[in-house]
């Protein structure tokens, strides 16, 4: 587990490396900041088709094999957008289709490495482990943006790709040494995960996830919380540059503590031991308070004293709502369900950002801060208000003269 986490953070350095420099990059060959976002959502897209089928292939292969050969192939790509950058011959379609091509690799890379991840610790630590993951994966993000400028200043544009390329090589040659640990769900692989009838196919995973309301209302407080929250690298930018008069400087200082925020949220996530959907929806909903009561910030040091506890409960939320939703499904199931998520975050993620962007153009920064709030924190309430009148009308029809059994898979949530 030791290596496997310093390997990630090498992983996430240098992928925080490369989105940092090919956003400027996109604005040095168009000069159009639409180009970029539109190279981004272009990486993005094929999560919404393909996530199922990659969930599918992480659950039909042997993990390990699946991890190493996407790693590779992550790898491979960086390794020629580096050379096209170095020999000045990349233009904005090949860079295009080369996102394309990796973010289709990263709908088998992702649930593969997160699944991987959790099969080297006992089935008890797999919260833990996921908190860890999130821990480095905020310290990378730093470290990452960080080295992007230092990289380019001293050695050019191309040199990012390249250290992306040898990360993604790196954590390729962890993986072969990687050993289960004692206690760790164990994968089934081979003959019995290939039969064609067997549940190894898309429709079960889609099954199981639309038949569990565990995860659909995990599905449901995570999408309404990134579509009118989270996006605080919009609100809060517009925000610090508008009514409260501050600078890029100030931005930076805002970003700062978000990510400092993150990484004390991923600490307490990873001392999590029984996480559930109703911590997740707790956690949300006290977010979407403090979004509220920042969106009435009178200055900027008022918004910094309330960004960190913001990104602190939006971290252990993730936390929580990942190892929900990496432990809830049975273990031949898991890459399936998350390919599942996968698509649904998708649309969540090219969705978001537009209507938050309307809501912005129709309230101001303030407004959309407070209104998303409100709509967060109250679809939550109307969510368990519901959820107990369900279950109340439940256990009234429930017989009284009998024990009835419970669902083993019915845990807190």
């Amino acid at each position: 587990m030791r290596w496997w986490s310093v390997a990630n953070f090498v992983s996430n350095a240098g992928t925080w490396m490369q989105l940092t420099v090919q956003n400027l990059l996109v604005l040095q060959i168009t000069g159009s900041a639409a180009a970029t976002g539109l190279s981004m959502s272009v990486q993005a897209a094929p999560a919404l088709l393909m996530s199922v089928l990659g969930g599918a292939a992480v659950d039909r292969w042997p993990r390990k094999l699946t991890a190493a050969v996407s790693q590779a192939a992550l790898a491979v790509i960086a390794f020629t957008t580096a050379t096209l950058v170095a020999l000045d011959r990349l233009d904005m379609t090949t860079l295009m289709v080369l996102a394309a091509v990796t973010g289709t690799v990263a709908t088998v890379d992702n649930p593969a490495c997160a699944l991987l991840g959790n099969d080297l610790v006992p089935a008890e630590d797999v919260p833990s482990a996921i908190g860890v993951g999130a821990l480095v994966f905020n310290a990378g993000r730093l470290a990452g943006a960080a080295l992007a400028g230092v990289t380019v200043g001293f050695l050019g544009t191309a040199a990012a790709y390249f250290a992306n390329g040898f990360s993604f090589l790196f954590v390729t040659a962890v993986i072969p040494f990687l050993r289960p640990a004692a206690g760790a769900v164990r994968q089934v692989t081979g003959r019995a995960a290939r039969r064609p009838k067997s549940d190894m196919g898309v429709r079960e995973g889609l099954a199981f996830f639309a038949r569990r309301p565990r995860l659909l209302a995990l599905a449901g407080v995570t999408g309404i919380s990134a579509v009118f929250g989270r996006n605080y690298g919009l609100t809060l930018a517009v925000l610090v540059t508008g009514p409260l008069a501050g600078g890029a400087g100030a931005f930076g200082t805002v970003s700062t503590v978000l990510a400092a925020g993150g990484i004390v949220g991923a600490v307490l996530g990873a001392r999590l031991r029984r996480p559930s959907v109703r911590l997740v929806g707790a956690l949300a909903a006290s977010g979407a308070l403090l979004q509220i009561v920042a969106g009435l910030s009178p200055s900027l040091a008022v918004l910094l004293v309330l960004v960190l506890p913001m990104a602190v409960v939006e971290s252990v939320s993730d936390t929580a709502g990942t190892a929900v939703l990496q432990t809830d499904p049975p273990a031949h199931l898991r890459g399936r369900v998350l390919g599942v998520w996968g698509s649904v975050g998708t649309v969540w993620s090219l969705g978001g950002p537009p209507a938050l962007g309307l809501l912005m153009e129709l309230a101001g920064a303030r407004g959309a801060l407070i209104a998303g709030g409100v709509i967060i924190a109250a679809s939550i309430a109307a969510g368990h208000l519901l959820h107990r009148r369900g279950t109340l009308t439940t256990s009234l029809a429930l017989p009284t003269k009998e024990a009835v059994p419970q669902p083993t898979l019915q845990t807190a949530a």
